[in-house]
């Protein structure tokens, strides 16, 4: 019985551990929710300040409706952190998925050539298939493989939050902080890894025009996953996108299911 009651102390010990660790490492996550402190800066986030950003946005929406918000996201409040910086979590978001859905396009069209489904003389990895579709693709990687992409996005989401000026505290939207040095492994920053880029350039327009591009993104990344599942659904492609059997939102389909 003393044995018994010690081992259920030491689960009960361990247990407890596991879970400081894991409420230890999604604090970091979920660190952004908490109240901003009061600065004596202005955070140009208010809903007048989105509506001239719209307004000088020289694409369709901007020159013909202005600022579009139908759901009235930009009078919401997110976890309590205030109305504006609501508005930079929401115009940091746009930015944000603007980009991986600009890399999801490209690489949907990048992984349809036959230089990536063809035939390779050495297998990229383990279980590839010459001439499967992008999403085939992706099942076919071993599981380990897909614990380390998500590992990496992971880690560049972590690096992301640590800025100079939070977004939802008066920062800028959609800026990424260095990151080259922070660890042995990191020795290209993720923007501008090559110092391509002039810094004299006009940002405001070259913001303007990354949004204009990400929405387009969206709208492409999307069409090409409707059409996938639903053939006929986005006449402009129909025919030019094979069809997908598996399951998007379910990444680890080919691997394991929690529900089976």
């Amino acid at each position: 019985v003393h044995g018994a009651s010690a081992k259920r102390s030491l689960v009960r010990k361990l247990k407890m551990k596991v879970l400081a660790l894991v409420l230890s490492l999604s604090a970091h996550g979920l660190a952004y929710v908490n109240k901003a402190p009061r600065k004596d800066f202005a955070l140009a986030a208010t809903k007048k300040d989105m509506m001239a950003l719209a307004e000088a946005n020289p694409d369709y929406l901007g020159q013909s409706l202005g600022l579009w918000d139908p759901l009235g996201c930009l009078n919401l409040d997110f976890w309590t952190l205030g109305n504006e910086a609501t508005i930079g979590y929401l115009r940091h978001a746009e930015i944000k998925h603007g980009r991986v859905a600009m890399a999801a396009f490209l690489g949907y069209l990048a992984q349809s050539t036959p230089v990536v489904s063809g035939p390779h003389a050495k297998l990229p990895y383990s279980g590839y298939e010459p001439g499967l579709t992008p999403p085939e693709q992706w099942d076919a990687i071993p599981l380990a493989g897909k614990i380390q992409i998500f590992g990496i996005i992971g880690m560049l989401e972590s690096y992301g939050e640590i800025l100079p000026q939070h977004y939802c505290n008066g920062g800028l939207p959609g800026y990424y902080p260095p990151i080259k040095g922070n660890r042995f492994e990191l020795i290209f920053n993720l923007y501008d890894p090559f110092n391509w880029f002039d810094d004299n350039k006009d940002k405001v327009r070259g913001r303007q025009v990354e949004i204009n591009n990400g929405r387009l993104a969206m709208l492409g990344i999307f069409s090409i996953i409707s059409e996938s599942k639903v053939p006929g659904s986005v006449p402009l492609i129909t025919g030019l996108i094979p069809e997908y059997k598996g399951d998007y939102m379910v990444p680890f389909e080919a691997d394991f299911s929690i529900f089976s």
